[in-house]
């Protein structure tokens, strides 16, 4: 392997022209040809004995070269990269220049490390709400204890909306019954919207042991046997049951929670809520600190960097739902997604953890923050009981380098909040100027790639 250019390009990325010599290719071709010749027919020979002249006569002297390519260059990149001392961080564009006997050469677009440009990062001033509980809002908190405790009771009197009617039914297309028109005590809330429309607008005013046929035009975009089609619904209500909701009060309060009365059973529930409400504001409040550090922050950030976060986040997030028995295909499909669009959704955060990694990873070089070796062992502690694990058996698993990375950082990070004060945001440097200019004010900073990324979700 030879390096014989290097050429910086835009947006922190850097075009290295790679040579693989003649010896090196030619290894790799007879490689891919043992490992390929048992898969090719030559006529006159026995299956797998062919010579690699008759088969390369046979279908070009190219035969073997993209595989044998495939096969050298992850190595002769890596080892390019590393004599350059280029800090890769992320997929390279490869293309390949020229192939031949002679050997090939092959340009690679890495993605490097940009070096952060830190503007204010301590003082930084950020909103935070100021929380407040209402008897409203613990009125709202009461609600799922209220609806598990409300039970269907059956009623001698017409079926009216919000009523649940348990009904007989069979769906006929001019006269014939149709697949999946039928059902049989099926419990249906009225004003509910889960049968077509129109159905459940017919039932209301019915009673127990009526029957009636029902008119239905199915929607234009129901499937394909049934779309726009005029159809009849025998139905007969066997049963009428309407919702009634417990009486709230000390009663309800001790069957449903661990208190004697309702009065220091909404107290609790109110307190809960405080503690939720005051830690999600503090977690807003860091946001917004975090933003300010990355908008005050100029860094040009290559996209390979950003797909490489981006497939880090697919796999985490398809391995999450793995262990709920959810295959991700099947996830895409519920949601009416495909891998494209599960990617563009997942770019947005990708980026905004490449940026504010990029800018934690600049104050802790301006701080000169460094982990202590207590701190790592404390770490591999704490790893070592929250996982069940003995603390070699944690050792082995993380990389000791990456590990000191994350804790710099998370000081880092400690350290930019514990600087920050609650208040008016401050406008970032280049915003505020634009906006002073008259213009207005920007969605992006020079911190953020220039390109079109859909909305996160």
């Amino acid at each position: 392997m030879k390096v014989t250019n290097v050429e910086k390009k835009e947006k922190s990325t850097v075009e290295l022209t790679i040579q693989v010599e003649a010896d090196a290719f030619e290894a790799a071709i007879q490689k891919v040809y043992l490992k390929t010749r048992g898969r090719i027919n030559v006529p006159g020979f026995r299956k797998g004995k062919a010579p690699r002249k008759i088969i390369e006569g046979m279908y070009g002297s190219g035969v073997f070269y993209e595989d044998a390519i495939n096969d050298v260059y992850p190595a002769a990149y890596d080892e390019a990269v590393k004599e350059q001392g280029l800090d890769d961080v992320g997929y390279p564009k490869m293309e390949i220049v020229e192939v031949g006997k002679e050997g090939f050469t092959f340009k690679a677009l890495v993605s490097v490390r940009p070096e952060a440009k830190l503007g204010e990062y301590k003082g930084l001033t950020a909103p935070k709400e100021e929380v407040k509980v209402t008897d409203k809002d613990i009125d709202e908190e009461l609600k799922p204890y209220i609806d598990r405790a409300t039970r269907l009771v059956s009623v001698k009197r017409k079926a009216k909306k919000g009523d649940t009617a348990v009904i007989d039914f069979e769906g006929f297309d001019n006269g014939t019954p149709f697949d999946g028109g039928k059902g049989e005590n099926y419990d249906l809330k009225l004003g509910a919207g889960m049968f077509v429309p129109g159905f459940e607008e017919q039932v209301i005013g019915m009673k127990a042991g009526e029957e009636k046929d029902i008119d239905i035009t199915f929607p234009e975009d129901y499937h394909a046997d049934l779309a726009g089609k005029a159809v009849v619904f025998h139905v007969k209500v066997n049963e009428v049951k309407e919702s009634q909701a417990p009486e709230v009060d000390d009663e309800f309060a001790k069957d449903v929670s661990e208190f004697e009365t309702l009065a220091d059973f909404r107290k609790d529930l109110g307190e809960k809520l405080q503690q939720r409400k005051e830690a999600q504001a503090q977690a807003d409040f860091e946001n917004a600190v975090m933003e300010q550090l990355v908008e005050n922050m100029e860094c040009e950030i290559p996209d390979g960097m950003v797909e490489s976060q981006t497939d880090r986040l697919m796999d985490d997030y398809a391995m999450r739902l793995q262990s709920q028995g959810i295959p991700m295909d099947q996830y895409m499909s519920m949601m009416g997604m495909n891998p494209e669009m599960m990617r563009a959704s997942a770019k947005p955060a990708a980026l905004k953890q490449v940026q504010t990694e990029l800018a934690l990873t600049a104050v802790a070089k301006a701080e000169d923050i460094q982990v202590s070796d207590e701190e790592y062992e404390a770490e591999i502690a704490k790893l070592a009981e929250q996982y069940s694990m003995e603390a070699d058996q944690v050792k082995a698993l993380v990389p000791a380098d990456g590990l000191k990375k994350d804790l710099a950082l998370r000081k880092a990070s400690e350290l930019v909040l514990s600087n920050a004060k609650e208040g008016k945001a401050k406008k970032a440097k280049k915003a505020a100027k634009k906006e002073e200019e008259g213009e207005e004010k920007p969605k992006r900073t020079r911190a953020k790639k220039k390109s079109d990324e859909p909305d996160e979700e």
